[in-house]
């Protein structure tokens, strides 16, 4: 990763001295070796002078976030998606949440193009054949070219069972009919990893890695959101789009497994990022208590904002300590990773909206303003609760699985034998 000197530039009026700690403590990087601390230091350097200062100007429009993007990649963060065969730095998910702490700390559009990133290529680098990733794989990893990921449909979501976009096989490949919905990056993408059935009988999934020129694959408009703005979302159709088998991602029926793995990994940078807003709106609002005189006193002063702040920062300690396990988890590749990773995204991603409720409130009519970064993180929070899965399908995963294991599971030495419903 190519990384600013080692030397901050001298601070000049109005900036931030850098030699001062910060607010939220920096133990789990204990758990990085020390190239990965450079990795994180480079985009903490990255942060404070490009992507931080830049965020207000990215969240006026919804466009493509181009200068960005191209920070990110020159600074080699786009490349820790991708193995060191084809130029990445096949990054260990402890770093990457560390990483997405610190850029969700300033901007979900520079998060986003992060997560979204390995999100759109995993599927390639885990399912393509050699050919396709030499191909791909160096270009992706440089910023040379993009791809999207094309799950979501208009009729199936987090329930992947309602997927209808039918991949019928003939002598050259498949033949691909179907829509799908919420993909980011549709406008800028060179490559869609789409995930289909397999027709005639429709039961199993299949990815194929169709490229934008491909006749029949049309964009719809960018569809106007209300917050993560620098990077758009659109609709794409394909009718009658005919795919080689070379540009198929594995074996027909392997599409779940690849897109649950890039559904994984995704949900514990949903939950990185959001924790990362959440510690970023925790340090405005305590900086805020501290400039802000109320009734004789700095607002801080008061015991009520003391308590908001304690509560808040508590609770985002704990749940940086969960999302660590889900990420040690996934990178041991442990049989109840996905499960963690449900539990750290529904608890970061539920936690990261209260706190942008919260520090809002504290901030008062200021937080409202437009201007004041506090509005931006408060309508971007909410996305982190639906994508990926929204926090009522995390809920219900969750608990299906502590039924099913609660019918073999130790029972608790508090009970006597038989059954419960005998007390």
């Amino acid at each position: 990763m190519r990384i600013r000197p080692d030397r901050d530039p001298p601070a000049s009026k109005g900036t931030l001295d850098m030699k001062k700690e910060k607010l939220f403590g920096q133990h789990f990087d204990a758990l990085l070796e020390p190239d990965e601390q450079a990795l994180l230091d480079g985009v903490a350097r990255l942060c404070r002078h490009t992507l931080g200062p830049a965020a207000a100007a990215t969240a006026e429009r919804d466009v493509f976030a181009w200068d960005i993007f191209r920070a990110l990649s020159s600074e080699g963060v786009i490349a820790t998606a991708f193995p060191r065969d084809y130029g990445g730095t096949d990054a260990r998910q402890v770093l990457r949440i560390r990483m997405l702490e610190e850029i969700g700390r300033v901007c979900s559009a520079s998060a986003s193009m992060v997560t979204g990133t390995d999100l759109s290529s995993r599927a390639i680098v885990a399912g393509a054949s050699d050919a396709v990733k030499s191909a791909l794989l160096p270009r992706l990893c440089t910023g040379e070219i993009q791809s999207a990921f094309a799950l979501t449909e208009p009729g199936a979501g987090s329930d992947v069972r309602g997927l209808a976009t039918e991949a019928r096989r003939d002598a050259d490949g498949y033949v691909v009919n179907g829509g799908k919905k919420f993909v980011f990056r549709a406008s800028v993408a060179d490559w869609f990893v789409v995930i289909g059935r397999v027709s005639p009988d429709m039961s199993g999934l299949i990815a194929l890695l169709v490229p934008r020129d491909a006749p029949g694959l049309s964009l719809e408009p960018d569809d106007a959101k209300l917050g993560w703005f620098g990077v758009p979302i659109a609709s794409v159709r394909l009718r009658d789009v005919r795919v080689p088998l070379s540009h198929r991602l594995g074996e027909e029926g392997d599409g779940f497994d690849l897109a649950q793995d890039a559904l994984l990994r995704a949900r514990i940078g949903h939950a990185a990022v959001a924790l990362g807003r959440a510690m970023g709106a925790v340090e405005i609002a305590a900086a805020y208590a501290v400039d802000r005189h109320v009734f004789g006193k700095e607002l801080g002063g008061h015991q009520g904002v003391q308590w908001m702040l304690a509560d808040m920062a508590t609770r985002i300690e704990a749940s940086r300590a969960l999302v660590t396990l889900a990420a040690q988890k996934y990178d041991r590749g442990d049989d109840d990773a996905a499960m963690y990773a449900s539990m750290a995204k529904l608890h970061a991603t539920d936690l990261g909206m209260q706190v942008a409720v919260d520090t809002l409130q504290l901030a008062g009519g200021r937080g409202y303003l437009k201007d004041f970064p506090l509005s931006r993180f408060f309508r971007d929070a909410k996305l982190n609760q639906i994508g990926e899965g929204s926090s009522e399908v995390h809920k219900t995963i969750i608990g299906r699985d502590l039924v099913r294991r609660a019918r073999a599971a130790e029972r608790n030495p508090c009970l006597r034998d038989g059954p419960l419903t005998d007390y």
